[in-house]
């Protein structure tokens, strides 16, 4: 079993305000990526190994297909509460509905917002119904594979930088593999009441690292609030806001590539804020996909720094550290 300790008292540690720091969050084009592949991987290697952090541009996904699963989302979070609840969220599958129930250690309070997590082997009996959300089940699935193929192509990138086969981060993401637990996350982040404007120090989203290994998130612009910290074992918090994008996938390295990757790619800090008196105060809504190795992927890094262990045995540890029981 992996002892998290150590990584949850480093999270304790990150719950202070701390300080705005500019920084370049880069964007790098995968357009003509076969073409350009040596190109685009100095290019995502430069920027994984010094924020963790970057955007991508020319990724092939439609923006009315990105729109419309956006649609999507909003529908699924405007059903009534009680339709919601008949899909819960079952941690130990990653899959269902969720709200107030995620507590980050940074902050000890639970995140202001709900979600609803699909991976794909556990969903029998957690989609909304035709008649609650008609074409809800075939878009998302389609956009969940857009992601998959995305995400791929990095990771692609990074094994041949890691001197690793080609597909060997592909190999271990199989969606037809019932050991699959790549996961597609709908997010809504509450609107802020009108009471709470005005309080500092509140988070959307309290500061954590992600537990996979490749994250791609989708935004709209105007709705802003991500935030990224550099170095997990920096004294002084200093942190950058990253400028949400509808027509940009912004990615980060997370933990389970930190490990795979003998720690060269580091997976960072980050946070969603809640916003200023002059920002946008409404409904946050964002797409995560969480590219995570199966079950079975054992992960163990070129130059074995840490003893292998199976993904299963990984998330299963760090998503303990974060959830309270729904209720």
């Amino acid at each position: 079993m992996i002892n998290d300790t150590a990584e949850v008292a480093r999270e304790k540690q990150m719950g202070g305000l701390g300080a705005e720091a500019a920084r370049d969050i880069r964007i790098i084009d995968l357009t003509d990526f076969e073409d350009r592949r040596a190109e685009i991987t100095e290019q995502l290697w430069a920027a994984a190994t010094d924020i963790g952090f970057f955007q991508l541009s020319g990724h092939g996904i439609p923006q009315e297909q990105i729109d419309a699963v956006f649609g999507l989302t909003a529908g699924f979070f405007a059903l009534p509460e009680p339709v919601k609840g008949q899909y819960p969220l079952v941690k130990a599958d990653n899959a269902g509905w969720e709200s107030l129930s995620q507590v980050r250690p940074s902050i000890g309070v639970p995140d202001q917002k709900e979600s609803y997590q699909i991976t794909r082997p556990h969903m029998d009996g957690r989609w909304p119904t035709a008649d609650e959300l008609p074409g809800f089940t075939t878009a998302v699935l389609e956009f969940e594979n857009r992601c998959w193929a995305v995400a791929m192509q990095v990771l692609s990138c990074f094994a041949d930088r890691l001197g690793l086969p080609r597909e060997h981060f592909t190999t271990a993401h199989n969606p037809e593999s019932e050991q699959y637990q790549s996961t597609l996350r709908l997010l809504h982040y509450f609107a802020v009441p009108a009471e709470l404007r005005d309080v500092p120090g509140r988070w959307r989203a309290g500061a954590h690292t992600d537990f996979d290994c490749l994250t791609l998130l989708f935004q709209r612009d105007g709705q802003g609030g991500l935030q990224v910290c550099p170095g997990k074992e920096m004294a002084e918090q200093q942190w950058t806001s990253i400028t949400p994008s509808s027509a940009l996938i912004t990615c980060n390295i997370g933990d389970m590539l930190t490990r795979w990757s003998d720690d060269l790619l580091p997976s960072n800090f980050h946070r969603v804020r809640s916003p200023g008196a002059d920002e946008y105060q409404g409904d946050r809504y964002s797409i995560a996909y969480f590219a995570q190795a199966d079950r079975d992927a054992i992960i163990e890094g070129p130059q074995g720094v840490y003893p292998p262990v199976t993904a299963a045995e990984f998330l299963t540890e760090r998503v303990r550290a974060n959830y309270r029981p729904q209720g």
